[in-house]
């Protein structure tokens, strides 16, 4: 396992302690860059993902919305697993679909107009499940609309964290099983995997006690928004090297 991908773990699961999100939304776009075909940046990135957002859950699962979650399984999990299937069978070249996404994330946060349009589809809430699952299954990305989504709902930040959480921690579990369905088996060896795991576990403890503990809610609504709106701007960014 090269540097420059533990380094992207570390960073991206950085992200991820504190908002549920982020080892798959800001990973992937990353790897894409680095020249790693879709399929292995998931088997790098999912486990990642998927062990810091069962850390979350454990701690506050009895804080989860479960008719967020409930919704979210219904209407997105059979779109995340359908669209990977066609990635995985057909070989779909997604690298212009995850440019028009990182394009739309970033208008979404830097354009008024874009914004107050999407915030009048997520009313639609299982419109938006389901466009999630789409873009979930096609490019690893919709983490940017479950955030979105998320962070509509006022929640208190452990509230927020933990629901996000579980729902990101879905979607990787299904996607991991799609891929071991689809592949066989995981394209990068275990013992690699298991260090990717160890990273970002390890980044999970370490900014939860030194930092998430000592946020207060006003504070993790404040910069939540920021995260809402820095992603789109770092994704576009992306964009430009996806050229």
């Amino acid at each position: 396992m090269t540097w420059d991908v533990l380094l992207t773990i570390a960073a991206t699961a950085t992200i991820q302690s504190l908002f549920g999100v982020g080892v798959l939304l800001f990973g992937t776009p990353v790897l894409l860059v680095l020249d790693y075909p879709f399929l292995t940046a998931l088997a790098i990135l999912l486990p990642v993902s998927l062990t810091i957002n069962l850390l979350q859950v454990g701690k506050h699962y009895r804080l989860i919305d479960r008719s967020f979650y409930r919704t979210m399984v219904l209407f997105a999990i059979p779109f995340v697993i359908g669209c990977l299937v066609v990635v995985a069978k057909a070989k779909v070249n997604i690298g212009a679909v995850v440019g028009v996404l990182l394009i739309l994330v970033a208008l979404k946060s830097v354009w008024p107009k874009v914004e107050a349009m999407l915030a009048a589809a997520v009313r639609y809430e299982r419109t938006s499940f389901v466009a999630m699952g789409i873009v979930h299954g096609l490019t690893n990305l919709g983490g940017s609309l479950l955030t979105a989504l998320v962070h509509g709902k006022n929640y208190d930040k452990d509230v927020a964290r933990v629901t996000t959480a579980v729902c990101y921690g879905t979607f990787a579990l299904f996607q991991l099983a799609t891929l071991a369905w689809t592949q066989g088996r995981l394209p990068i060896p275990a013992t690699q995997s298991a260090i990717c795991v160890a990273i970002g576990a390890g980044m999970f403890l370490l900014m939860d006690r030194l930092l998430y503990t000592k946020i207060s809610p006003q504070q993790y609504r404040a910069i939540f928004a920021v995260f809402l709106f820095g992603s789109g701007l770092v994704l576009i960014a992306k964009q430009l090297l996806l050229r």
